[in-house]
């Protein structure tokens, strides 16, 4: 069997895109994407995937609009800039590398995301061993927090018939469970919610009738039960293991939400400070009038939180570029006019259009999950923004996918046709 050369070249670049958002340092991240778009470049682009990015693109137009009639120093500009163009290039690059594998896609999906499964659950092997302990901080610090990736690995490998992913049995089975390891392994709420909602977006009940409205009743039920238990469990702040896991579910509903915070009391300051950030960023943009509300303070700019706090490159600062809310980030650079489209982008996603191809169905509503998903990851995690995310290349990826079973069809049926 002949060896394709540059097939092996594009497969590496997709796995070097997706791992290297689980290393801690954008600048490696953003380079590896930037170079991967001008390898991969092509000379033209669906209709929809334009459409998808623009959302994103009229975001950073009225940041950089904005930012002209600012002071701000051109490395802080910089910065904005890569930080706001990241759904953009992932979108694109996502998309590229699907067309340049199409043959190969869900494999190289699914391969990519047992390696890095293998090598986190490897990473954990080696803390525990090294610490001596099951201390659930100290494994996500040196694990990784979450991983996005994984989730849809899983959902693709439990759902395998509907995605036509020809593997056999054996390894389907085995595959999934390595995954499925892995995924739980990291213990992220919001993994465990992005399993639930695209579980049930798969199944097809985000589709509006008699029967999808009992079963994401029963879901809802289901959790406000097991939310209840962990309450009567009340578990501590400082548990170990499983209990310092619950002890983040327990106050998940109330974190990003609250609106009053004692900053002088650290418990309730580190435990909410999702929402301190939210509340300065208001206050702080409001200030400034409503040109400010509208269209934002631009790249380069900054929140001020008042007061330094430890970051998570270990060092203590006072004046941020972005906050872990995504609608809260765009409203700080582009304004309530930027919210608005990255509300758009999301509606945008979750409109897919009807397809009689099973595949496709199926791809329809893994996507119209993913923009369920990007509601509540927008709110806690950044959603596309997030330095760590490599959703933007899934969606780009999936998009291609869709474009070439739904263009194989089309061509076959006309083959057909014709006979």
């Amino acid at each position: 069997m002949k060896i394709n050369k540059k097939d092996i070249f594009y497969q590496i670049l997709f796995f070097l895109c997706i791992a290297v958002s689980y290393q801690n340092s954008y600048e490696t991240t953003f380079a590896v994407w930037i170079v991967t778009l001008g390898l991969t470049l092509k000379n033209n682009y669906s209709i929809n995937l334009l459409k998808h990015i623009s959302f994103f693109a009229v975001i950073f137009s009225v940041a950089f609009i904005v930012c002209i009639f600012k002071n701000y120093s051109l490395f802080k500009i910089i910065r904005d800039i890569t930080y706001l163009l990241k759904p953009i290039i992932g979108l694109l690059i996502g998309y590229q590398l699907c067309r340049l594998n199409s043959k190969k896609a869900f494999s190289l999906f699914i391969y990519t995301g047992l390696i890095i499964a293998i090598i986190h659950i490897l990473i954990i092997i080696k803390v525990v061993v090294q610490h001596g302990s099951l201390n659930v901080g100290i494994i996500r610090a040196d694990a990784g927090f979450f991983s996005d990736y994984e989730i849809y690995c899983l959902i693709i490998l439990l759902f395998y018939k509907n995605f036509n992913l020809n593997f056999s049995k054996q390894k389907i089975i085995l595959f999934t469970i390595v995954i499925g390891i892995s995924s739980f392994l990291y213990l992220a709420r919001t993994n465990f919610i992005q399993f639930a909602i695209l579980f049930v977006a798969i199944k097809g009940y985000f589709t509006l009738n008699a029967k999808s409205i009992k079963v994401v009743f029963s879901i809802v039920a289901a959790v406000l039960i097991g939310y209840s238990a962990i309450l009567y469990l009340n578990p501590k702040r400082n548990g170990k293991g499983l209990e310092a896991f619950l002890y983040k579910i327990k106050i998940a509903p109330i974190e990003p939400f609250k609106t009053k915070i004692d900053v002088d009391n650290w418990k309730d300051f580190n435990d909410n400070y999702r929402s301190y950030e939210n509340i300065i960023t208001i206050k702080q943009v409001s200030r400034k009038g409503i040109g400010t509300i509208l269209f934002g303070e631009g790249l380069g700019s900054t929140l001020n939180l008042g007061r330094k706090v430890l970051s998570n490159d270990a060092t203590f600062v006072q004046y941020i570029p972005i906050v872990h809310n995504g609608y809260m980030t765009v409203f700080l650079k582009s304004g309530l006019v930027g919210d608005c489209f990255l509300i758009m982008s999301i509606i945008f996603l979750f409109r897919q259009k009807k397809s009689k191809i099973y595949s496709v169905v199926h791809l329809n509503y893994l996507l119209v999950g993913t923009s369920i998903f990007l509601i509540v990851s927008n709110w806690v995690f950044l959603g596309l923004y997030l330095k760590l995310d490599n959703k933007s290349i899934i969606i780009g990826f999936l998009i291609a996918i869709k474009e070439i079973l739904i263009k194989d069809n089309t061509y076959q049926t006309s083959i057909a046709d014709e006979k």
